[in-house]
């Protein structure tokens, strides 16, 4: 039986080795996860040797098959509790994340089918993020386009909305800014803001910002 922190490890060498589509180094795995590079590297060696990754010199570091199922394991834990908060217990959706997080590693299998079939088998999460299946097969690692990547005049529409930042999280749902939101560039300053508008009005984001939205075209939201 994993402990909850290899789990927190393996989700988060999922996430990193999808981001940077490569091996994941040891300092960015200490940086996400808050700890030392020592620290990191301590945990590498158990998971090395219980086989959940695969490790090369000066390279960095893999999920083996194994490992990926318990992270994508989790990760549906994770987007599953998230839809059941804010379906079923009212929990507004910028919040859901840190309640996720600590719930995610002590719920049995039999729990996390009842909430798929209270939930009617969600496939997204609240933020957008595709909620892994039943089967745990492997997540499409094709990388989505950015707000960031928008010019004035495009009209798009928001896919998902990375939940790292619960403030910013916070700030765009004031704005109005969520999954399935029509959003219009108007500007696009030297300064990195972007000016948008959502239902009317007007909304000045930083590039920082504008980087964890993904967005598609009008027309593939409508297929």
């Amino acid at each position: 039986m994993l402990s909850a922190k290899m789990e927190d490890y393996l989700k988060a060498i999922y996430r990193l080795q999808r981001d940077g589509d490569g091996p994941v180094t040891t300092s960015a795995l200490a940086d996400a996860l808050d700890v030392t590079p020592p620290t990191a590297s301590s945990m590498l060696d158990t998971l090395e040797e219980r086989g959940f990754v695969e490790r090369e010199k000066y390279q960095g570091t893999r999920l083996t098959r194994d490992g990926e199922t318990v992270a994508l394991e989790v990760i549906r834990h994770h987007r599953l509790l998230e839809t059941y908060l804010t379906e079923q217990l009212g929990f507004d959706w910028t919040e859901v994340h840190d309640e996720a997080d600590r719930l995610e590693h002590h719920i049995s299998e039999e729990f996390e089918r009842r909430v798929a079939a209270a939930l009617d088998d969600p496939v997204v999460d609240p933020h957008g993020d595709p909620i892994p299946s039943e089967t745990l097969e492997p997540l499409d690692g094709t990388p989505g386009i950015t707000l960031a990547e928008q010019e004035p005049g495009d009209v798009v529409v928001v896919e998902r909305v990375s939940d790292r930042d619960p403030e910013e999280l916070s700030y765009l749902s004031k704005q109005g800014i969520t999954p399935d939101q029509r959003v219009e560039v108007l500007d696009v300053a030297p300064i990195g803001m972007m000016t948008v508008r959502v239902d009317g009005d007007e909304v000045s984001l930083p590039d920082r910002v504008t980087e964890m939205i993904q967005v598609i075209t009008v027309e593939e939201a409508e297929l």
